[in-house]
């Protein structure tokens, strides 16, 4: 079973100056900061911490002791794995620059994976950079809730829903899922692991490397944890570039339903792409017969399946899949190779390995687990399971490639109420917040982006890129997109308004 958890845990891995600010800025509270209880003491990291990519030179690792509960500083602690890549450049160096790779996933060894995208220099000099695992991930002290294979194989992202009963097969799932979750040997860490903490403890690290201000990289997930430290400590925050935006609630409901329009949004790209190569893959001479052909294929698997040695190849996997393999560009190939095995009612090849193929025991279930903690506890989930089969018999019509597996239920529904009441991303603070966002982002589309460029007012400008994908800055060849965050971080200048960069602007 383990090769069929990878094939889908790997997709979910893969499942956010000088203009004047806004009036008055948020009070932080006693209960949201603390005095570290001791200082991080480096080291060399891991080998394997960066899951493949080389470490650059000069990596470091460390721990930071918390507070379980920011409301009792004095109790319980819990350990934050740390990563830094000092700069080399003492006279250029500005201070600190916060990471996070989205997901949530861990992010100590994101360090290694952007210095393998080529950070520019000139950033690398200007910051140390500093890489974390969220409280509750990785080499953070961590949760579980004990998954099985099964509960594990389609990750944190539901299931493609036919009818109404396939919601209410999910819902029963979802309930178990999260009782196991509430009676895991990790339940004492349940309500504490959520976004407003893990900013808590982003300034805890700050607090640590004696820095009066943090700037801060996010993708992703990483969006909606920048938007809530720049919330939270919007006076501690210094330059903060959010790249491939969620929007102001973070990974909410409505924000999962959103993946049915970034699907529409993308698919035309890889339909045009497999239809330019219809000699190879003899799927259709246009963007509409491959749509037509994607169509027809997903509904022949919903009643008829394709057998493979290792998993089963149904509609929902052929459509989760498709969701997943649509991030970036360089992995269209890959899915017109089993967009083209299914239709030959052929098993497709071996996927490339994920990151669970590489991962250690016991880490799927907790990078699975840790998200259903993070995301369940950081909004309120619809509780009715009506509301789940309405939503996903509306979304089948309206986003017939994905929308039934966005509106789909998931354990957050059955989650126990929150402790805390989730940060209200606003305007109140410096203007200091650059955004860049693809037009055609499946996972974090456009229209989630806008409701959080809103959402910041003044605090923020966006800059969007011609481009079809999962990511903006150094993973695509956008150079108007690419340009415009390095020259924030280097230069603190916000654009005097939104820009839009064209697909010219990439290189040929």
């Amino acid at each position: 079973m383990r090769k069929v958890v990878t094939i889908a845990v790997a997709v979910a891995a893969m499942a956010a100056a000088t203009v004047p600010g806004v009036s008055r800025a948020r009070t932080v509270t006693a209960a949201e900061t603390a005095t570290p209880q001791q200082g991080i003491k480096w080291g060399e990291c891991d080998k394997d911490v960066g899951d493949g990519v080389p470490l650059p030179a000069g990596m470091q690792c460390g721990t930071l002791k918390v507070p379980l509960d920011y409301q009792k500083p004095a109790g319980r602690t819990i350990d934050i794995a740390v990563s830094r890549l000092p700069s080399k450049n003492p006279e250029k160096r500005r201070g600190i620059m916060l990471t996070n790779p989205g997901g949530p996933s861990p992010g100590l060894g994101y360090l290694a994976f952007l210095a393998a995208v080529k950070m520019p220099q000139a950033v690398l000099d200007s910051y140390d950079l500093i890489g974390f695992d969220p409280r509750g991930m990785g080499r953070s002290t961590p949760v579980k809730c004990d998954l099985t294979a099964e509960q594990q194989f389609f990750g944190n992202i539901p299931p493609y829903a036919r009818n109404a009963g396939d919601v209410a097969k999910r819902a029963e799932q979802s309930r178990q899922i999260a009782a196991q979750c509430a009676a895991s040997d990790t339940a004492w860490m349940l309500p504490y692991v959520s976004a407003k903490n893990t900013a808590r403890d982003m300034d805890s690290i700050r607090t640590a490397l004696g820095e009066q201000k943090a700037s801060y990289l996010g993708a992703s997930w990483g969006t909606y944890l920048g938007s809530v430290y720049a919330t939270m400590f919007p006076q501690r925050t210094d330059r903060v570039v959010l790249d491939s935006n969620l929007g102001p609630a973070g990974w909410d409901y409505e924000s999962q339903r959103l993946w049915s329009q970034g699907v529409d949004d993308r698919f035309p790209d890889f339909a045009k792409y497999v239809a330019a190569n219809y000699r190879e893959y003899g799927l259709g001479r246009t963007a509409a017969q491959v749509k037509a052909t994607y169509l027809r294929l997903a509904a022949r698997l919903d009643r008829t399946p394709v057998k493979g040695p290792d998993v089963v190849w149904d509609g929902a996997l052929f459509r989760l899949i498709t969701f997943g393999y649509s991030y970036g560009a360089t992995q269209l190939p890959t899915l017109a190779g089993v967009f083209k095995a299914l239709e030959a009612n052929q098993p497709p090849p071996p996927l490339p390995a994920g990151e669970t193929a590489k991962a250690k025991a016991g880490s799927v279930d907790n990078l699975i687990s840790a998200r259903y903690y993070m995301i369940c506890n950081d909004s309120h989930w619809p509780t009715s399971l009506n509301s789940y089969q309405r939503n996903v018999a509306i979304d089948r019509v309206r986003h017939p490639l994905f929308g039934a597996a966005g509106a789909n239920i998931n354990p957050c529904a059955y989650w126990p109420k929150p402790v805390e009441e989730p940060v209200k991303v606003g305007s109140n603070g410096p203007a200091n917040v650059l955004m860049v966002q693809n037009l055609r982002d499946p996972a974090t589309p456009l229209a989630g982006a806008k409701q959080l460029r809103k959402a910041f007012g003044d605090r923020a400008r966006m800059v969007t890129a011609d481009q079809g994908g999962h990511g903006v800055y150094l993973l695509n060849k956008n150079q108007c997109a690419n340009t415009a965050a390095t020259s924030f971080l280097l230069t603190g200048q916000l654009p005097a308004r939104d820009y839009h960069c064209s697909a010219d602007a990439t290189p040929r």
